[in-house]
């Protein structure tokens, strides 16, 4: 007898980021060079763009297609920009962040220590994907945390 199937597959978590990237076979490029990515699986579709693809970036997935206009799948870049920013824990931020960097990552937000305990920056992806890397610093109460936004001022 087989056992039964897990409604959430072996190694995904609730919320998995799904991205549409103009040429999603350099934003896999580009993932694995600038965050370290693992192609987990691309599913080619017609003149060779990506239908889907899965890759592994620390203990996450990230999955990503290429633009589909036809069917209103576009990215960021066709819209005129992203209202999400995709948040990235690290071990070590000022390396992770010049990673980035120098794989073709544009600096929104220099790296630097913040008021509720992390060290963290903010770059734009080639493909017009926003992130956030950070290294959690120091565990801090809400009330600490509040302290440090008004002394922020």
């Amino acid at each position: 007898m087989s056992s039964p199937v897990k409604p959430i597959p072996e190694g995904m978590h609730s919320l998995t980021p799904y991205l549409i990237c103009a040429n999603a076979a350099d934003a896999i490029a580009f993932y694995t060079k600038a965050f370290n990515a693992v192609e987990q699986m691309r599913l080619p579709g017609p003149d060779g763009k990506v239908m889907h693809a899965s890759l592994k970036i620390g203990d996450s997935v990230l999955m990503l297609t290429d633009e589909w206009p036809e069917h209103r799948t576009v990215g960021p870049k066709a819209l005129g920009g992203s209202p999400v920013t995709i948040h990235l824990y690290v071990e070590d931020v000022d390396a992770s962040f010049k990673q980035a960097v120098d794989a073709g990552a544009t600096v929104t937000m220099p790296v630097s220590d913040m008021f509720w305990g992390d060290r963290y920056g903010q770059i734009q992806d080639p493909f017009g994907h926003n992130w956030s890397l950070a290294t959690h610093k120091r565990d801090l109460t809400p009330e600490q945390i509040q302290q440090g936004m008004r002394d922020m001022k």
